[in-house]
């Protein structure tokens, strides 16, 4: 089953093509100006071009759904559900923290703890197991201190994500790591896009919304 990946949730606009667990090409940068509305569908075509095959083939379509960047995910939302109603084909959703921590899993580590940075002192998290991968604690939004996650004070612990930077500033962990290079990458959604394909576990396109967390703040243009 050939699938196409879509995570635009963070400055890495990512793109990628799998034949079921098999990774046949990915296309992503990292962009501080978050350029996935000039590149992905471009990107897009590379993956299909670098896979060896065209849009027709695609089985299916998987999204990061988020949390993260509220325009980037409108865009990759917008995107994923364009191509499968085109093609009449399922559509996939997955946490884009989940997507984080895949590299990670086996590493020693008792726990991964993704960090999406968010306005000021706040960033987009949850806690996996180290070993399985299982969710230990669901996706928040939190306010970082210096007591933040002391729970893991004695605890072999990776932070990973652009939001690892205030983190290790910040938080007095000196036992942990802070991996501030990691995004959400579209080739670490294949594991679990094909467990909720083998579930049947599809989104309705029509009422399905990207994993905003919190509501979209605009900024106000002063009056002239």
């Amino acid at each position: 089953m050939k699938i196409l990946y879509l995570e635009t949730s963070s400055k890495n606009c990512s793109v990628a093509v799998s034949d079921n667990e098999k990774l046949l090409c990915v296309c992503e940068e990292v962009s501080e100006n978050y350029k996935q509305s000039e590149s992905l569908h471009t990107y897009v075509e590379w993956a299909l071009e670098g896979a060896g095959i065209s849009l027709k083939d695609i089985q299916a379509v998987s999204l990061g759904k988020g949390p993260g960047s509220y325009t980037g995910l409108r865009i990759g939302a917008a995107s994923a559900k364009g191509f499968c109603y085109g093609l009449k084909i399922p559509f996939i959703a997955i946490n884009s923290l989940e997507s984080m921590i895949e590299p990670f899993l086996g590493q020693n580590y008792e726990f991964i703890v993704p960090l999406i940075d968010a306005r000021r002192m706040e960033v987009y998290t949850a806690v996996y197991d180290g070993s399985t991968g299982k969710e230990i604690s669901v996706t928040e939004a939190k306010i970082l201190d210096e007591t933040s996650f002391e729970e893991f004070r004695d605890k072999k612990v990776v932070f990973v994500g652009d939001g690892a930077k205030k983190a290790k500033d910040i938080l007095n962990l000196p036992n942990a790591d802070f991996r501030e290079d990691i995004y959400p990458s579209a080739q670490y959604l294949i594991k679990k896009t094909l467990e909720k394909i083998e579930k049947k576990e599809f989104e309705n396109m029509a009422y399905f919304e990207p994993f905003y967390l919190k509501d979209f703040h605009g900024v106000k243009k002063k009056g002239s």
